[in-house]
């Protein structure tokens, strides 16, 4: 971990894509029109779904090869998976917006493949200028769960601009801010681009996503195997601070021998400052001393009537719920209740597009303030008491 905490935008996104599509895809192909009316429904109500894209046709165009070197030390070339189908991805090493949304997404989809699932290789390209180090990509891997799912690859920035160029992905960095392209690229076992996607910032829709990258490879695999399970690629509904919810808490996170904490409760009826996070943070800061340093902010709501803290694990981009309960377990008694985000809605709800992500909601169920990133107790007390 170091001491750099960068945020990655996507402001560059529908750019680069477009750039992308017009270098890469020619003229693009025609969807088949013999389709079932269930199907027709089906892909129609994944079309309107605004936080799911469905993919861009590359026309089977030659995927540039690149060298580079994974977490290990060990160099490798895109070339050498030929025989698998590869699904490519660009991250940003100490990100903590859309690519552990990216990276989930991969993971997932190779997941729903089952046993066929072998035959797909992850890879990662590091797109953050200033931290491409193998170190870099190891402590991402890592603490992410993916040391062993797939080969996170940096070199030289020379070298990593070379292939950024290739791929037509956009990366700048704006105000301390990393700003790329968060694109998958899904390459056939023949080393040719069949479609770009785009990461949308939408926790709720990553097993979408995995979903849909799952059903794309499957058709270029042997045998088109079928997925473990598949769900609805519609809109999923928000859980906003409208409304009464209940979230389950981190198992394995108290002492030992105590009883299971309660389900932790959000909504209208009370003002609450609600604090977003996933243990992956502890990459890029001291999570455990921000952590147990908001007991004091807890102290402090109770003696001067401050809206009451509530923390909300990000849980849809952690590696397991379990490990969730382990970190925390690990800690500090908190002296605040923890809930877990399993599905992604909680944060979407709420206008999440970080990590940390604050936010106070007022007694009626409105969001009337939202920060990104820690903030130094006093601040944090300030803002909540001046919107109380």
């Amino acid at each position: 971990m170091n001491g750099r905490n960068h945020r990655t935008r996507v402001g560059l996104a529908l750019a680069a894509l477009l750039a992308a599509v017009v270098a890469l895809a020619g003229c693009g192909s025609a969807p088949s029109t013999a389709t079932s009316a269930a199907s027709a429904s089906a892909n129609a109500a994944a079309e309107a779904n605004p936080n799911l894209d469905l993919g861009t046709s590359l026309d089977n165009a030659p995927a540039p090869d690149f060298t580079l070197t994974n977490q290990f030390g060990q160099p490798m070339a895109l070339s050498q998976f030929r025989g698998k189908v590869v699904l490519l991805g660009f991250e940003d090493s100490e990100c903590t917006t859309v690519c552990p949304l990216t990276t989930q997404s991969m993971v997932l989809a190779r997941q729903l493949l089952g046993t066929a699932g072998n035959n797909v290789q992850l890879l990662g390209v590091d797109a953050n200028p200033q931290a491409t180090s193998v170190a870099d990509v190891m402590s991402y891997s890592r603490t992410h769960g993916m040391v062993n799912q797939w080969d996170f690859l940096t070199g030289s920035l020379a070298q990593l601009r070379q292939a950024w160029r290739g791929y037509h992905i956009a990366v700048q960095i704006e105000s301390g801010q990393i700003d790329h392209t968060p694109a998958l690229f899904v390459i056939s076992q023949q080393g040719r681009l069949q479609k770009i996607y785009l990461t949308q910032m939408a926790y709720s829709s990553v097993p979408q996503s995995a979903q849909v990258l799952a059903e794309e490879i499957a058709t270029l695999l042997p045998g088109h195997p079928k997925l473990a399970s598949s769900q609805s690629l519609g809109a999923i509904p928000a859980q906003t601070p409208a409304a009464a919810i209940s979230l389950p808490t981190p198992a394995g996170s108290g002492a030992p021998g105590a009883q299971a904490a309660p389900a932790v409760t959000l909504g209208p009826g009370k003002p609450r400052l609600v604090v977003f996070f996933a243990t992956w943070l502890a990459e890029t800061s001291d999570l455990k001393a921000q952590l147990t340093g908001l007991n004091a902010y807890a102290k402090a709501a109770a003696k001067d009537h401050l809206p009451a803290l509530v923390a909300v694990d990000e849980t849809v981009t952690e590696p397991s719920a379990q490990a969730v309960g382990a970190y925390l377990g690990g800690l500090t008694k908190l002296d605040y209740p923890v809930g877990l985000d399993q599905t992604g809605r909680v944060a979407d709800g709420y206008g999440v597009q970080d990590q940390p992500w604050l936010v106070l909601v007022s007694a009626a169920g409105k969001v009337v303030w939202s920060h990104a990133g820690w903030l130094p107790m006093p601040e944090l007390e300030q803002a909540a008491a001046a919107r109380a």
